[in-house]
């Protein structure tokens, strides 16, 4: 085979999806469970290091449905039942299962890197073809036929041809970029250090069942992640919007964690892997969908990481997109603004209400003093926290703004 040659490919399939994490590892399982040809571009070689390792209980629900949840149970990752907030000597829990919701009140804090080889196994188990080390570098899309052409890393080209495209491409996402369909997020520019480390935390100095978010004691824009796993390490994080103390990374990274109760939890804790950055990562595209072709997850769409709703917004868009291609292929209509961009967006913006409402400080003052007695709008919270941003009977979907402010209201 010659090295930067096209090679002429006869392969064709029903759906062809870009990248093979958490969404398109979950549209793969639910097409084959329907008897559709699929095959997984994947830049990367799995297992790799991702972010965006605090599950939601909705996650479950939809892992259940697809099939994928015995393969995760089975892993053994660190069991989940809520969140745990602090802001100086403030501190306070939710428990997931205390939410609105019927459905799980659990989750799961999981390695990235073994999460998604898992997901992907299975969905290659199932019969979806993965290749992995291939990068889309162009799109030719239409209804009922698309090419998509891919490199791999020794240089060579080759292209597969498919009835519909699927981009599950996450922060890479390749389709908005190739097609233009990039648009800026109106949400302000942030960026985030984060390593995973040998925690050694001493028991009793916080709840491994929960994570534990940490907002900076003088600045709101500030805070931290700090998420458990079952074998002894965590992933550690902050996220800021201007390097106040014109620091370099590593020095930033220290001095912000120590200017909270994380520098005396972590005093003990050694990295075991280089600290990582994203900036900028919040963003927005034009359309979720067009001829021949459909967004998922975070490349259609990511808010911020703060409430971990990235994977759940991502296996949500799998979970809308599927029904839509089984139409198409049937040779049926599919109506994907009215069944796959409009509901999905109903969700992602009852979280980035949520979003703003954070680092405008209103609702780190809600999950900081919400009251201990259960009523409804504390369950609605609780619910939207656990990633049921898309239930049809809670009025704080319907209405997230307005009672946001009943709930600040009721905490003041």
């Amino acid at each position: 085979m010659t090295i930067g040659v096209e090679v002429p490919s006869n392969t064709s399939f029903d759906v062809a999806i870009i990248g093979a994490g958490p969404s398109g590892s979950l549209a793969a399982k639910l097409l084959r469970d329907n008897n559709v040809s699929v095959i997984i571009l994947e830049g990367a070689e799995f297992p790799r290091f991702s972010i965006g390792e605090s599950l939601l209980p909705n996650c479950l629900n939809m892992l259940e449905k697809a099939g994928l949840l015995p393969s995760v149970i089975e892993a053994g990752f660190q069991y989940k039942n809520g969140a745990t907030f602090e802001r100086a000597e403030e501190r306070s829990s939710i428990d997931f299962r205390d939410n609105f919701d019927e459905g799980w009140g659990t989750a799961y804090q999981v390695q990235r890197a073994d999460f998604d080889k898992i997901l992907a196994d299975n969905a290659s188990k199932a019969g979806a073809e993965i290749n992995y080390g291939r990068f889309v570098t162009k799109a030719e899309l239409g209804k009922g036929a698309c090419i998509l052409t891919h490199k791999g890393k020794d240089g060579t080209v080759e292209t597969v041809t498919s009835k519909f495209a699927l981009d599950a491409s996450g922060y890479g996402r390749v389709l908005p970029k190739l097609l233009d369909l990039e648009t800026p997020s109106n949400l302000p520019e942030r960026s985030a250090l984060f390593t995973h480390v040998q925690d050694n935390i001493e028991a009793g100095d916080i709840d491994r069942n929960k994570i534990l978010i940490t907002v900076h004691p003088n600045r709101k824009d500030v805070w931290y992640w700090l998420i458990p796993f079952s074998n002894g390490t965590s992933s550690v994080g902050v996220v800021y919007e201007k390097n106040e103390e014109n620091l370099n990374e590593d020095d930033l990274f220290d001095a912000l964690i120590n200017q909270t109760r994380l520098g005396k939890i972590l005093s003990n804790a050694e990295r075991t892997r280089p600290l990582g950055k994203m900036s900028g990562y919040s963003c927005n595209v034009s359309s979720l969908h067009g001829p021949g072709f459909a967004l998922l997850g975070n490349a259609a769409e990511f808010l911020d990481p703060v409430f971990s709703s990235g994977v759940t917004i991502a296996m949500k868009s799998a979970e809308l997109a599927v029904p839509q291609i089984l139409r198409e292929l049937n040779g049926e209509e599919a109506d994907w603004q009215n069944d796959f961009s409009i509901p999905l967006k109903q969700g992602v913006d009852v979280f980035r209400v949520f979003v703003e409402s954070w680092y405008q400080g209103g609702l780190q003052n809600i999950v900081l003093h919400h009251p201990e007695t259960e009523n409804d709008l504390t369950k609605m919270m609780v619910s939207i926290l656990s990633g049921y941003a898309w239930s049809e009977h809670s009025p704080l979907v319907q209405k997230p703004k307005r009672i946001l402010r009943l709930l600040e209201e009721l905490c003041a």
